[in-house]
């Protein structure tokens, strides 16, 4: 390698390291201005008397839960291929059901929560719990469903299968 190929690589390997560092300085800038940004917009929202909270859910964004279940136990999707859809008022009222126990849950569980994490992580958390029960007890719901369906296809007969002596007097 000749002086000036090493003096370039050299040259090279500062420049790059030079526009490292101005960018992790940028960034690091950056991050402060996008902190005071979002005090700014929160201090603006409270004075307007407006917040955002993540839970408790509001009535608007339920009501397009139990909407999406009614269409998902109804028309045809990946759990009507396995397991069956439901017709639009059976699906209506299971809807309901599940989002009315899911939110009870969650609601319960926020309550049971010791740990003294912020306002915004405890809502997060309580969501997930919320979207857990509702995808476990649709899962249930349509699993119970196709359960009763076949049972009505295939009845099992409590009472012993009549002898053919018993049949023949019955005929005669």
């Amino acid at each position: 390698m000749s002086d000036k190929e090493e003096q370039n690589g050299v040259v090279v390997v500062e420049e790059e390291q030079e526009q490292e560092s101005k960018k992790t300085m940028a960034d690091s800038e950056e991050k402060p201005q996008k902190s005071q940004q979002d005090d700014e917009i929160n201090k603006k929202f409270q004075k307007m008397g407006i917040s955002f909270s993540i839970w408790p859910p509001t009535q608007r964004t339920r009501d397009a839960v139990i909407n999406r279940l009614i269409e998902t136990l109804s028309t045809p999707s990946v759990l009507s291929k396995r397991y069956g859809s439901m017709n639009a008022d059976e699906a209506s009222s299971t809807a309901r059901v599940i989002e009315e126990e899911a939110f009870s849950a969650a609601t319960s569980a926020s309550g049971d929560n010791g740990s003294s994490t912020t306002a915004e992580d405890d809502g997060i958390e309580i969501l997930q719990i919320y979207s857990k029960e509702i995808s476990k007890r649709m899962l249930e719901a349509v699993k119970a469903k196709a359960a009763t369906a076949s049972e009505n296809e295939n009845p099992v007969s409590a009472a012993p299968a009549a002898t053919s002596e018993e049949t023949s007097s019955v005929e005669s």
